[in-house]
């Protein structure tokens, strides 16, 4: 999905993308023109599709999926513009995916441009995580937040992780076909929250930190107050959809992970 992008990250993005051999990449436009069209369509596999009613991240994302559930392939990835990495990487994360069947979703491990890790794959959040995490300095709750990024888990270890953000999200496509697509209620922001905890139920959502790719993450809503503003109603709407005070799977899959990273932190 894109949104005003700039037009050199995205057409770095491509050319990452067919060197890996994508079969199809999906270009869901939510800009208000259509002007990178005619960019776009110079590379063989992309199918572009122009949305400039902007249905919101979900929804853009839907659409491919939909069309990638009709054609019966196996994977499908969910990737922002700004994420690289090296040549090959796709493959082992295909190879890895179909050494474990168990797997509905894969994160590899997701580090800055300067090397810092990015702690993306993160427990299922509580309200006061977020609102923390948000708008309180981190002195006030750094045990609570770290705990939530999961900052303490070694680094090394695979693990079973129940929230991945969006950046990239490599699906089983029959995990898609059993828990449904991204939640359309949600324009921005918790759609990956809700899409990790429904795969997570059936299957693992693995953190792999067999392979490692570049986030240039810009994090719009600590910056610009509108985005903070929709970042906040849609976070409301997660909570209001699967609990605010009491939430039992959030209390049991947070627990089951927890105890997985301190089993393998005294390997």
């Amino acid at each position: 999905m894109t949104y005003r992008t700039p037009q050199d990250e995205l057409l770095g993005c491509l050319s990452l993308l067919e060197e890996e051999k994508v079969e199809r990449i999906y270009v869901i436009d939510n800009s208000p023109t259509d002007e990178i069209r005619s960019l776009v369509q110079e590379f063989r596999t992309v199918e572009y599709i122009h949305r400039p009613d902007n249905p919101g991240y979900g929804a853009a994302h839907n659409v491919a999926i939909r069309d990638v559930l009709s054609r019966g392939v196996e994977y499908h990835l969910v990737l922002n513009s700004d994420i690289t990495f090296e040549r090959g990487t796709l493959a082992a994360i295909i190879e890895m995916m179909d050494r474990r069947p168990e797997t509905g979703l894969l994160q590899p491990r997701i580090i800055y441009p300067d090397g810092r890790e990015q702690y993306s794959s993160r427990l299922l959040p509580s309200p006061l995580d977020l609102i923390g995490k948000r708008f309180l300095p981190h002195r006030f709750l750094s045990r609570r937040l770290n705990r939530y990024m999961l900052t303490d888990r070694p680094e090394r270890e695979e693990l079973n992780i129940p929230y991945h953000q969006g950046s990239f999200m490599f699906f089983r496509v029959a995990a898609l076909r059993k828990i449904g697509l991204f939640d359309e209620r949600f324009f921005m922001y918790p759609e990956d929250i809700d899409i990790s905890r429904r795969v997570h139920e059936h299957y693992v959502t693995l953190y792999w930190p067999g392979q490692t790719v570049i986030h240039c993450h810009r994090a719009a809503s600590g910056k610009n107050l509108r985005m903070l503003w929709i970042h906040s109603v849609n976070m409301i709407r997660y909570f209001n959809k699967w609990g605010w005070i009491f939430d039992k799977k959030r209390k049991e899959f947070n627990r089951r992970c927890l105890e997985e990273i301190a089993a393998a932190s005294r390997r």
